[in-house]
């Protein structure tokens, strides 16, 4: 919790060095429709309040995450470096939400959906690797190539950006399930479902949010923010998932 807040201090001090005069950057492309139910604050450091916070729930988790990897109780087959990764991917999509939600400028929505890459891309390479006994440090190899291509199409093509990451994370999950959980010694799959499920009812309070089917523009309480809380929660569920990976042999 305290190193969640340092983080949070630091990222909204920058924030406050370079607004709170957003309109001054090229706005987000959601805001040429909406860019979520939340009433941007204008003038105001965070535009989006709730949504901003609320995204440091992921910088919690990853934090978490590569704290408990460094620790001298870790038993598991899944890899101290490929925990750390996750971590360190998992506070990066924190971090890159509350650009794009403080802001709602373009440089803010191209490092939210970065962070969704490198987790999309985490997961994948995971799955792959896993089933083709790929060894870890070829494994990051391929992750880091990876990532340099989604980046380099959500530079070129940014209108694809969802779409790019729902094909990947679906690629990954197939591949997860059906290829490289077979191959997971004891792995307890329960941690998985759970982590789907999150995602599925966060899927659907950010549809709901995003129609304004469930929308109240001035309050804190906003189903986006919902969302991020829940999608840190699945992030937590997989995490749990891998390490419950036992070490053959």
């Amino acid at each position: 919790m305290v190193l969640t807040a340092a983080v949070a201090a630091v990222t909204i001090a920058l924030l406050n060095l370079i607004g709170p005069d957003w309109s001054r950057f090229a706005p987000a492309s959601c805001t040429a429709t909406k860019c979520f139910c939340e009433m941007p604050r204008t003038g105001a450091l965070l535009l989006q309040p709730a949504n901003s916070i609320s995204s440091f729930g992921y910088v919690f988790v990853g934090l978490l995450m590569i704290l408990m990897a460094r620790s001298r109780e870790w038993i598991s087959g899944f890899p101290l470096l490929a925990a750390s990764v996750l971590g360190l991917a998992a506070v990066i999509v924190g971090i890159g939400s509350v650009l794009l939600h403080a802001t709602l400028t373009l440089r803010g929505q191209f490092f939210d959906v970065l962070g969704m890459y490198l987790i999309g891309g985490f997961f994948l390479v995971s799955a792959l690797a896993k089933w083709r006994h790929i060894p870890d440090r070829r494994a990051m190899i391929y992750y880091a190539l990876l990532c340099v291509v989604l980046v380099a199409i959500l530079y070129a093509l940014p209108e694809v950006r969802r779409w790019l990451f729902a094909v990947v994370l679906l690629a990954a999950i197939i591949l997860e399930l059906v290829f490289a959980r077979p191959r997971r010694s004891q792995v307890r799959t329960g941690y998985y479902v759970a982590g789907l499920i999150a995602n599925i009812v966060a899927f659907t309070i950010w549809n709901l949010d995003q129609n304004g089917q469930l929308c109240a523009p001035d309050s804190l309480l906003q189903g986006h923010a919902v969302w991020h809380l829940l999608g840190a929660a699945a992030l937590w569920f997989a995490f749990l998932y891998y390490r419950s990976e036992r070490v053959v042999g």
